[in-house]
């Protein structure tokens, strides 16, 4: 009873320290914030009273609203495409079986092991080419950072192996019903299988938000900028002002945090792969 006890103290002890060591940059981060860019770089680790301040300087330096906006459109209509077009692939390719498929997902899974920074050049040409016939997706719009960023081969596999735990018997007795396949998709399945889209929203809200590499590349004016083009150009200047990063940061993580709070039960859910 004893020793249950003590390892039980030492589980605690490992679990808090782990607590905090995960949290401690983000209470850092809010901190930080709060003070000047003297006293971030001097380490000071207790709230200021700059918090105002910072922002007010913010919004008077940068257009905060603008990247804002433009991190919003491209996460939301990447979000939504891409719950689209991966959920109707993964629903073919487990529902409908064949030998080709099977082959054509494999091709897939390959395309998964390229890196991006492999495939930007062409991607580059590519819009550069299509900005001469068609500027509403060329180079410099918020269309050549949506489009490349539909959907993901990991969103499509992802959608798939949900789709092996539905159950199978409810598709057909939609279809008993008269219902049409694509009345089965939208009326049985995607209500089905919510906890699986809430998990795919989340992931694929939070990499367009974050994107970086390629929005850098592409995006060429400063009002197309999005949230994390805005922080790495505070940060690159010749004095940069950390409270006022810090700033940035806090208030680009707003809408990611706020959003997987809403949504984390059935982020859990959807990536332990259950379905309701």
């Amino acid at each position: 009873m004893k020793w249950t006890k003590i390892n039980q103290a030492l589980i605690y002890v490992v679990l808090i320290l782990a607590t905090f060591i995960s949290i401690f940059p983000f209470l850092w981060m809010i901190v930080s914030a709060t003070n000047k860019s003297v006293d971030v770089t001097q380490g000071r680790l207790y709230p200021g009273s700059h918090l105002i301040e910072n922002v007010k300087n913010l919004l008077n330096s940068t257009d905060l609203i603008t990247a804002l906006l433009n991190s919003a459109k491209i996460s939301i209509i990447t979000t939504v495409l891409s719950l689209i077009i991966a959920s109707l692939a993964g629903y073919g390719f487990e529902i409908y079986r064949s030998k080709a498929k099977d082959v054509v997902f494999t091709i897939l899974l390959l395309s998964m092991m390229i890196p991006f920074a492999a495939l930007m050049v062409p991607l580059f040409k590519m819009f550069g080419s299509i900005s001469a016939y068609f500027p509403i997706i060329g180079i410099d719009t918020l269309a050549a950072v949506i489009l490349p960023s539909v959907t993901t081969a990991f969103l499509i596999f992802f959608f798939r192996q949900s789709t092996k735990m539905f159950p199978k018997d409810i598709l057909e007795a939609g279809r008993i019903d008269g219902l049409s396949e694509l009345g089965v998709f939208i009326r049985i399945y995607i209500p089905t299988m919510k906890t699986t889209y809430a998990a795919a929203a989340i992931i694929t809200f939070m990499a367009s938000w974050n994107n970086y590499l390629w929005p850098l590349v592409v995006l060429q004016s400063p009002e197309n900028q999005t949230i994390p083009l805005l922080v790495s150009t505070l940060g690159s200047s010749y004095s940069p002002d950390y409270g006022l990063i810090m700033t940035a940061i806090v208030i680009a993580t707003l809408p990611v945090a706020a959003i997987f709070f809403l949504l984390q039960k059935h982020f859990v859910a959807g990536m332990m792969g259950s379905v309701k």
